[in-house]
């Protein structure tokens, strides 16, 4: 079989979400299936860490595709042109994105629809882009992959597609997130926070993180407590969010707040495996990939009541009412002073985390190609 995948978002140090769950599952699928052949394309420089394979042929295509006049060139040019061209037996777009003509059997991955629910958060070109597009892509795809049943029924209901059409496949947390010895723990905390513990978040300093409330929320827990615990923010900077920065102004000591900018995958690893509780209270996931790394360090998790993050979290987390500030720091006070609590969390996380993984997010993932390329035959 010839399978031609995007891969526009795989770049060197810089995976996100989407970027980590093309490589994360690739590596695995084109290791698994040498017998067939793969094209990744990319619209930027190739770096060798995603060549996992003999069986893969990288192509780099014009134009970079950063915007939208640039991503409909991409696609309906470039990416168009490399399946009229081989005639593969799958296209497979990781981010979603898909030329609208042609006759390849199509599957992407929406991985969420956030920008149907809250289009202030990005944009507004971005976001006008993809409420055109994605229902286009949606009712274009021969089958469609998903990370959540919740984002697989926003999926049905924005866009009336049928559920049978539409395939869950988990996301997982990398083999380096595990428990850190107790002088490890030490040493992250000295170098992070001077010593203290600290609540921890993760993941792009976008304003559907909500990290406006989780600021202001932490300001009054330390009010309103004897705490020495700190609050770790670990991301870039995704678009201007100055909202955040009037957050900041409202903590009494600004000191409180420690942003480490992007880190390395390594420091990914130590930061959570150090991290008192992992405090990640977005409005809006499809699934919440840091809840899982939290669980594989033995790291409680708060998280939100809403959208994918229960589904996540199951019986293993703390949850509370995103958009309430008041509920967020009644969760920090009790996650701060309750040991008892966080062993207990993390003892139901020690079995709900055993549902993700990247092997099986890879094997389902692969399972609904194969299913795409059935249906295309028949």
């Amino acid at each position: 079989m010839v399978i031609v995948v995007n891969t526009r978002l795989l770049v060197h140090d810089r995976l996100d979400g989407i970027g980590r769950f093309t490589s994360e599952t690739l590596q695995r699928i084109t290791q698994s299936q040498p017998d067939s052949e793969f094209v990744f394309l990319f619209d930027r420089e190739i770096h060798e860490d995603f060549i996992f394979s003999n069986n893969i042929t990288p192509v780099k295509l014009f134009p970079p595709a950063r915007r939208p006049w640039l991503f409909n060139a991409w696609l309906n040019w470039s990416v168009a042109g490399v399946l009229r061209d081989l005639k593969p037996d799958l296209f497979l777009s990781p981010d979603g994105y898909l030329p609208l003509k042609g006759i390849t059997p199509c599957l992407p991955v929406i991985h969420d629809l956030n920008f149907e629910h809250y289009p202030e958060d990005v944009p507004a070109n971005i976001a006008r882009w993809y409420k055109k597009k994605f229902p286009l892509f949606a009712q274009r795809a021969t089958r469609i992959a998903t990370v959540s049943e919740y984002s697989k029924n926003d999926i049905v209901q924005h866009y009336n597609i049928d559920a049978s059409k539409i395939d869950v496949v988990y996301n997982g947390a990398a083999q380096g997130f595990h428990p850190l010895e107790a002088e490890q723990i030490v040493a992250v905390r000295k170098k992070i926070t001077g010593g203290a513990p600290y609540f921890l978040y993760i993941g792009a300093l976008h304003p559907r993180k909500n990290l406006e409330r989780l600021v202001r929320a932490y300001g009054e827990f330390r009010r309103k407590n004897d705490s020495q615990t700190k609050l770790v923010i670990a991301g870039g900077n995704y678009w201007n969010y100055e909202a955040l920065q009037k957050a900041i102004e409202t903590v009494p000591d600004k000191n409180e707040i420690i942003f480490t900018g992007r880190l390395s995958e390594e420091e990914l690893f130590q930061v959570t495996g150090a991290a008192l509780a992992l405090t990640y209270v977005p409005y809006f996931e499809g699934f919440g990939i840091p809840i899982v790394e939290a669980m594989a360090c033995d790291i409680p998790v708060l998280t939100s009541n809403i959208t994918a993050m229960p589904e996540v979290g199951g019986d293993a987390a703390l949850y509370v009412d995103p958009f309430s500030e008041e509920s967020i720091s009644s969760a920090l006070a009790m996650m701060d002073k309750d040991e008892s609590l966080r062993g207990n969390l993390i003892a139901k996380a020690k079995i709900q985390r055993e549902k993700f993984s990247w092997d099986k997010t890879a094997a389902a993932l692969w399972n609904s190609m194969e299913k795409t390329i059935g249906e295309s035959k028949k």
